[in-house]
């Protein structure tokens, strides 16, 4: 994979091409072809000298991913299981909205390192990072599919966003430039775990991307609990990132909490989420979880969720609940590759 035409990011296919004694204008002819016209081979980019084009074809595989599974909700969600040139397998989920709009759910890893116990991603371990066309390639898909154009992208699939950075940044950046898929940046999100240093780096991007943190619990041992691997990044220096990134961006960041019945969701649980959203410029969406089959956790009832948001409200503390999309699909991120794989 690692020849593939996709891991280049604009720039860094820029420079490639010129290494190659390639006028660099070229690279954005390319990347046309590659991610707004969509093609699926190098002889279709037809205002490429037919020299240039061979010279591609033998120098990097044109890799596009194939649809090995599709589900579609009876709420209109749509789910898809890719396969990618190496037999890689990656779900990405397309979301419509009421008004029309379309969300794209996407994937960043194959699998996931990260180990948190109520995912069903984690239990798979980490395959392998996505370049950044198979990033962008997954938004076109399900673009395809729907026969519309995509006006929103949310990175909360497979994998940690910011364990893929340079990667993921690439991508957005093909998804976000005027000449190429052309989606806001402020309508494009990326969740991480809670990386501090990539959310460091991120803070500082000239781009307007918003930020997302899967917090799941303000408690420091539950949170090691249920997400092993965050352990080396500490609560309190996670709250001092996010105020960080308030502070030089004026953007707030969204807290993702899953309520877990028994674990995450007592009034212990609730004063010290409540404490850590004072002062931050945040917004809380609590989830109800998607159970997953042979995993202790379970979804809280609608009385626990009610008392949640009532209390969040009453703090002044701006928090939704969201609406669980494409649950009679393997909705969790993994459950649907699970599955496969299993069978």
């Amino acid at each position: 994979m690692e020849n593939s035409i996709k891991q280049f990011s604009l720039p860094d296919l820029g420079q490639t091409l010129e290494h190659r004694g390639i006028p660099k204008f070229r690279a954005m002819q390319i990347a046309s072809w590659l991610y707004v016209k969509r093609v699926r081979s190098f002889d279709e980019m037809t205002n490429l000298p037919s020299a240039l084009r061979s010279q591609l074809a033998l120098a990097y595989p044109f890799t596009f991913p194939t649809i090995a599974d599709r589900q579609v909700s009876h709420d209109g969600t749509r789910k898809y299981l890719l396969e990618l040139m190496d037999g890689t397998l990656v779900e990405t989920v397309g979301i419509p909205s009421d008004d029309g709009r379309l969300t794209v759910c996407c994937s960043s890893q194959a699998g996931c390192a990260m180990g948190c116990l109520f995912c069903a991603t984690g239990k798979q371990g980490l395959r392998r990072n996505l370049l950044p066309g198979e990033i962008v390639d997954q938004i076109n898909v399900v673009g395809e599919d729907f026969g519309q154009r995509i006006s929103n992208v949310v990175v909360m699939g497979q994998g940690e966003p910011f364990a893929n950075y340079r990667n993921l940044m690439g991508a957005l950046r093909i998804l976000n430039h005027g000449k190429l898929l052309d989606i806001g940046a402020r309508r494009i999100t990326v969740s991480t775990c809670g990386i501090i240093p990539k959310i460091e780096s991120f803070t500082l991007e000239p781009e307007q991307f918003t930020l997302a943190v899967s917090l799941h619990s303000a408690h420091q041992n539950t949170r090691d609990l249920i997400m092993p691997e965050l352990a080396r990044f500490p609560l309190s220096d996670l709250r001092d990132a996010l105020k960080s990134y308030s502070k030089e961006t004026g953007r707030r960041v969204s807290l993702e909490y899953a309520l877990i019945e028994g674990t995450n969701d007592d009034d212990q649980e609730l004063h010290r989420l409540v404490r850590f959203c004072k002062g931050l410029l945040c917004h809380v969406n609590l989830i109800m979880l998607n159970p997953i089959s042979d995993s202790p956790f379970r979804p809280v009832s609608r009385k626990t969720l009610e008392r949640w948001t009532g209390e969040l409200e009453r703090n002044r503390i701006n928090a939704t609940v969201r609406q669980s999309r494409g649950a009679d699909i393997d909705g969790a991120c993994g459950q649907l590759a699970n599955s496969v794989l299993k069978a």
